[in-house]
């Protein structure tokens, strides 16, 4: 879910030609044969794409996506069976919003439902054995989420080539160490609720996730520096306002994830199952 949040295309938030709407065809400097020829191929601008992304009405998308994510978490919390079937519905939706060409606000919000459950059931079912967990882990999220934008709106955080290619192996990693451990749990070969992660390191009582957990916390932190650096790109380079609806579906594909992460994190820290 959270390979350089691959919810943010470059071409969608920093081509010139959607920084100018698909109207203007001033030229920008450093630009590729390919990106001039991109300019010029594509069609005037309707309507809609006269609008310009900013950051007051992608905040405004954002807070309505997670406000949905919200929504579903409360049904998911009363009826936390219904986590799993819509974990899956949530991926799917997930996969079709970063491969969709063009950004629906009807299936960011589906979307939104979808995780909102599976989120909502995973916290109940993790609360009833370790109860005041949820509070915890949302403030902590609170807290990176915080922390992390603070430190991007004042510049002393940015991302680089250099840091994103260790992102992206670190991500690859990850998304490698979940696959297996999704399958040693549905085989049954590891019956720890967490799975590997709560398995302890040979010779020793730490758990594996003490180690996993706030590695991957910090790559949820920097998933977090590259969503907010395409923003700034949309913004700064005029993209259409539709565009806010996949910074939204990004922002809050980041936020679940560090949310799960600090869940389980916390979880392990107390001892729980």
């Amino acid at each position: 879910m959270a390979l350089s949040n691959p919810a943010f295309s470059a071409k969608s938030f920093a081509s010139p030609a959607t920084a100018a709407g698909r109207m203007n065809t001033t030229v920008q400097p450093g630009l590729s044969a390919e990106q001039l020829q991109e300019i010029y191929n594509r069609p005037a601008g309707g309507g809609s794409d006269t609008e310009r992304m900013t950051y007051e009405n992608t905040i405004l998308k954002t807070v309505i996506t997670l406000a949905f994510v919200v929504a579903g978490a409360a049904i998911g919390f009363v009826v936390p069976a219904l986590a799993i079937p819509f974990a899956i519905i949530g991926f799917v939706l997930a996969l079709v919003n970063i491969f969709k060409k063009e950004p629906s606000p009807a299936l960011v919000i589906a979307y939104a439902v979808a995780q909102g459950i599976f989120v909502g059931g995973l916290s109940r079912i993790v609360e009833a054995n370790a109860p005041g967990i949820i509070f915890q882990a949302l403030i902590a999220t609170g807290i990176v989420f915080g922390v992390t934008l603070a430190l991007f709106a004042s510049g002393k955080v940015r991302a680089s080539k250099r840091a994103t290619k260790i992102f992206m192996i670190a991500g690859i990693s990850y998304a490698a160490l979940s696959l297996v451990n999704l399958v040693t749990q549905l085989t049954g070969l590891n019956d720890n609720p967490w799975g590997i992660n709560g398995t302890s390191i040979p010779g020793t009582d730490i758990p594996f996730g003490l180690i996993i957990g706030p590695i991957a916390i910090l790559m949820g932190a920097y998933s977090l520096v590259l969503d907010f650096t395409a923003v700034k790109q949309g913004v700064d380079g005029g993209a259409p306002s539709r565009w806010g609806w996949k910074a939204a579906f990004g922002i809050t594909l980041t936020i679940i994830w560090l949310y799960v992460e600090i869940l389980r994190l916390i979880s392990i820290l107390r001892g729980s199952n």
